[in-house]
């Protein structure tokens, strides 16, 4: 149970310093409609949170996105048995204490760190990015706070939960669209009351002298050839990773990618070393791959049960090239700093408009693809600031003297600003 310390009104407290989560239940895999299921010590189902998930799930959402929402109520499920409150009889103190509890707690390893340990909040010298703490980030704290307030709305209107959601929205001064004109759009309700401020953040570009240090640093041609195409077309890792033999368009030099958002497949083009690059890495395999195959492969064939056979390449191996290459050259890059530095180079080239860039990336909105990578380089920024001190600090030459004025009188009459 959570210790309790009385506030100046009188009412309980919880000492929120004190709260260690206990490690109950887990996220397991499940068959049929519902990729993902929590479950107790027992192996028992949450009955609860498969319900909501049931009806996510309903809702079109990808198998991705009910494991996240999965872990989120997990963890709420977790502090609801520290509180000591059943899950339909929570209050707003149970969501904004938890709140507090996130934003100080440190997020559980399966191992300690090692050599990362020193590494952690501080900002490479070379990327001039922040290595990752070991605490909750204000977006994790949102999106458990957009996943529970989701939660209690379900079971809410299933009228079987607590008579109000436990996660409020901030009202911005009254109750929203209480006076609505049906001749203009709802407003925004307003954002969830407990939510943490993010910083808005500028992408994460490779200058061109760092990304051929990368590309230096990779160790075969499968890495290159993977490393290439993302750059070249801005996709995602996991689109990336599901590209199969078929989606090589070699004649028009294309690649077929299934949208991580909407599951639509699209064609994008793709540069011809990226092209020259993979033809390598088919070559390095030394066997065909047939149209349905996965394009991408381990290097290494390894004894599944069946004999000794190479594995389709998952995300954590793709993590593990970084990591070489990162070691190599003390840098703290990802995949996704490939899919920025691809947004940045195509929206600075004058023959692409911002809607070309938006296809390409696979954003919903327009307004995304601007608000993201419609900015200036800083360096450039930082260099044309420095010309214009430069010439604010140089002496200005003095106007010549016309024939038949005295100088000396000019800068009498005109006080020196001649």
């Amino acid at each position: 149970m959570i210790t309790e310390v009385s506030g100046l009104t009188g009412e309980p407290q919880r000492a929120i310093d004190e709260i260690r989560l206990p490690r109950w239940g887990r996220v397991v895999a499940a068959e049929g409609s519902v990729p993902w299921v929590v479950v107790g010590p027992d192996d028992v189902v949450v009955a609860p949170i498969r319900e909501f998930l049931t009806e996510f799930v309903a809702m079109g959402r990808s198998p991705g996105s009910v494991r996240s929402y999965a872990y989120d109520l997990l963890r709420w499920w977790r502090w609801l048995l520290v509180a000591g409150i059943e899950w339909n009889r929570a209050t707003e103190a149970e969501p904004r204490d938890f709140v507090l509890w996130l934003r100080q707690a440190v997020k559980p390893r399966r191992s300690s760190r090692t050599t990362s340990a020193e590494l952690v909040g501080t900002v490479n010298p070379i990327t001039r990015k922040q290595y990752l703490g070991d605490g909750y980030q204000p977006r994790t704290v949102r999106h458990s706070n957009a996943v529970v307030r989701a939660f209690y709305e379900y079971w809410i209107d299933r009228g079987e939960g607590p008579v109000v959601n436990p996660v409020p929205r901030d009202p911005r001064g009254g109750r929203s669209n209480a006076h609505h004109n049906p001749l203009q759009p709802f407003r925004a309700e307003g954002r969830i009351r407990y939510n943490p401020k993010v910083p808005k953040r500028r992408p994460r570009e490779l200058p061109e002298a760092l990304w051929r240090d990368v590309f230096g640093a990779l160790r075969s041609n499968r890495d290159r050839a993977l490393l290439a195409t993302a750059v070249s077309n801005g996709a995602r890792a996991a689109e990336l990773l599901g590209v199969r033999a078929v989606d090589l368009d070699w004649g028009d030099q294309l690649v077929r990618v299934v949208r991580k958002g909407s599951g639509a497949e699209q064609w994008l083009p793709t540069s011809a070393e990226a092209f020259v690059w993979i033809r390598l890495y088919l070559a390095d395999l030394g066997e065909p791959l047939a149209p349905d195959s996965r394009l991408w492969w381990t290097l290494r064939r390894r004894d599944q049960g069946r004999g000794l056979s190479r594995q389709p390449l998952n995300y954590e191996a793709l993590r593990a090239v970084f990591r070489r290459v990162n070691g190599a050259l003390g840098t703290n890059w990802t995949m996704h700093d490939l899919r920025h530095t691809a947004a940045l180079r195509m929206s600075r080239d004058e023959n692409l408009s911002l809607k070309d860039v938006q296809v390409i990336l696979g954003h919903a909105h327009l307004s995304t693809t601007a608000d993201v990578y419609v900015v200036e380089d800083e360096a450039q920024i930082v260099r044309r600031v420095g010309r214009h001190l430069t010439d604010r600090t140089l002496p200005a030459a003095a106007a010549p003297v016309a024939v038949g004025y005295d100088a000396a009188d000019l800068d009498i009459l005109l006080g020196g600003l001649r």
